[in-house]
């Protein structure tokens, strides 16, 4: 098992202390809080959605999984966009139908199964095909399935990851500096507030200085 690069570590810890304002607080809180269950997706479309999360950010037992399916499912709930689309891609909503269909149509035609009931291989050969833009089936609707890989898949599953709590105690972020800001501004120096790397042979006493509250 490899070990945390900041074990001890909670960054929601912060949450009452001068490091986060109300604002910030209102934002995690919510995030937190997002319903499990889909919202968007039908039933179908969220197995699809689930198996392929589980590809893009593959996520072990060692911690309470950040609930990738449940943000995206949030975030197209509130239809909250890039504010700009390429016009290759249809908008964001359509595209993600779209492309959930397509890759159980190509797993269908490829191993006559849908995209999550096929082996962990067989699914990393079709993503790396759809990267590759060599996928065709006609339910990809002429979307680009190379375009619909590096604008939706790739940038909406990995940014509903880095936007969670979950994963800044992961990397060790503090979340957002306000109002406390940052004042170590060099390189590898931190604030005395931030969170604490483990080094080789001294992850107890990293984690004890990242479980004071900060």
């Amino acid at each position: 098992m490899t070990l945390p690069r900041y074990p001890g570590y909670d960054v929601t810890k912060k949450r009452d202390t001068p490091s986060w304002d109300d604002i910030t607080r209102k934002v995690i809180d919510e995030r937190l809080a997002t319903p499990e269950e889909a919202r968007f997706f039908d039933a179908v479309e969220w197995i699809a959605l689930r198996a392929l999360c589980a590809c893009i950010v593959p996520q072990g037992d060692e911690r309470e999984p950040v609930p990738l399916p449940a943000l995206l499912d949030a975030k197209l709930v509130k239809d909250t966009g890039d504010g700009y689309r390429d016009t290759r891609l249809p908008p964001m909503r359509e595209a993600w139908r779209i492309g959930l269909a397509a890759l159980d149509a190509e797993s269908r035609a490829r191993h006559e199964l849908p995209f999550a009931s096929i082996g962990k291989e067989a699914q990393n050969a079709l993503l790396r095909d759809m990267q590759q833009g060599t996928l065709n089936h006609g339910a990809w609707r002429r979307m680009p399935p190379a375009l619909f890989f590096s604008m939706r898949v790739l940038r909406d599953i990995c940014g509903a990851y880095y936007s969670h709590p979950r994963a800044w105690s992961e990397i060790g972020f503090g979340g957002p500096a306000n109002p406390r800001g940052y004042v170590r501004m060099v390189f590898d120096r931190r604030d005395p507030w931030d969170a604490v790397e483990a080094k080789p042979g001294d992850e107890a006493r990293a984690k004890k200085e990242n479980q004071r509250v900060r």
